[in-house]
């Protein structure tokens, strides 16, 4: 179903593009400015069994979306400048603006060299657990597990389930099958003990993982110094903030900004809402996010920037430069804003 879903996409992309539809509707849609998403930075990986592959993007096709943006002479921005932009109004020229979730060691290693060669901002949300190396990557871990194995075995709910893991297309059903029930339990603590036990059986060090991927403060605090970037807050544990009890996830918005500015000495004013979609972050999170004091709070949710979005600093909408599309032939469809427009049914603004 994802891969259908992939493929849908993908044929939408190209549509746009060889109709040339994106230049008659980027008047219309492309709005004041953009925020796009990344996670990853990374070399292309070589393995056929690759399903979270949509969360990282090659140095090439990182270098590649920011040339696109100084030829169509938009201005790259910090999150800083982006707030300031949208508050006073100043739409002479259109703005992009960089975010990357999570706070992974590659977007040191590789994502900063490409963008200083274009001297452009970034902004990088750090879950404060994986930078003490505690976090659960859960997402991650899960891979690894059905990566090694050759079937899964699994108790959801009543049923013990065996999941064949013997081939690269076999595998990915199985991980389509352990995300979609992993995300969709009731709590936090539901997710960690099912990923922890799957863990457990299968071999598999999350805290390792964690280590072995995520900056630690060390590496956050040489990130930081460089002038170019920008840390936000990207929560505590990276936990679906809107399956939390109102006090835990403004705990969990708080907390974490008070470590990180602890360690940097300065203050964090940016937030990014973990996983950042409708079953995520709403309304109740957006004005957590507001209370506690940060100047804006993206989500995952597509969209370009309009004006209007200065009435919603904390529910900003960002365009996801995805792996699985990496193709440079769409980079003008997804700054005209002709791919967003279609998801969200040509609404604007959608902060509720």
């Amino acid at each position: 179903m994802k891969q259908l879903r992939n493929n849908v996409i993908r044929a939408g992309l190209g549509a746009l593009y060889f109709s040339g539809a994106h230049h008659l509707l980027r008047p219309l849609l492309s709005g004041v400015g953009a925020i796009f998403m990344l996670h990853h930075v990374r070399p292309a990986r070589e393995a056929a069994f690759q399903p979270n592959r949509h969360l990282e993007v090659t140095p090439e096709f990182l270098r590649a979306t920011l040339s696109h943006l100084r030829s169509r002479e938009i201005d790259i921005v910090s999150m800083d400048e982006l707030h300031e932009r949208l508050v006073q109004g100043r739409f002479s020229r259109r703005f992009a603006a960089f975010a990357l979730d999570d706070g992974y060691r590659d977007n040191l290693d590789h994502a900063l060299p490409v963008l200083r060669e274009f001297d452009a901002p970034l902004t990088v949300y750090v879950a404060s657990d994986f930078a003490e190396g505690t976090g659960r990557l859960w997402w991650t871990a899960l891979e690894a597990v059905i990566a090694k194995a050759e079937q899964v075995d699994v108790q959801i709910g009543h049923s013990a389930l065996r999941l064949d893991a013997t081939t690269p297309a076999a595998k990915q059903a199985a991980f389509d099958r352990l995300h979609d029930w992993l995300r969709a339990l009731p709590g936090d603590h539901d997710l960690k003990r099912e990923i922890e036990s799957l863990c457990a059986r299968y071999d598999v060090d999350m805290a390792a993982l964690c280590r072995s991927l995520c900056l630690s403060w060390d590496e956050v605090r040489t990130f930081a110094a460089d002038p170019l970037v920008t840390i936000g807050a990207h929560s505590v544990s990276h936990c679906n903030l809107a399956k939390q009890s109102e006090e835990i996830a403004a705990q969990e918005m708080a907390i974490s900004r008070a470590r990180i500015e602890e360690a940097l000495e300065r203050p964090v004013l940016h937030f990014a809402y973990p996983y950042g979609d409708r079953e995520a972050a709403g309304e109740r999170e957006f004005a957590l996010a507001a209370a506690a004091g940060f100047k804006t709070a993206v989500t995952t949710r597509p969209g370009m920037l309009f004006a209007e979005n200065a009435d919603h600093m904390t529910a900003l909408p960002r365009v996801s430069l995805n792996g699985n599309y990496q193709d440079a032939r769409i980079l003008p469809v997804l700054t005209s804003g002709a791919a967003t427009a279609m998801w969200n049914g040509f609404r604007r603004i959608a902060a509720a």
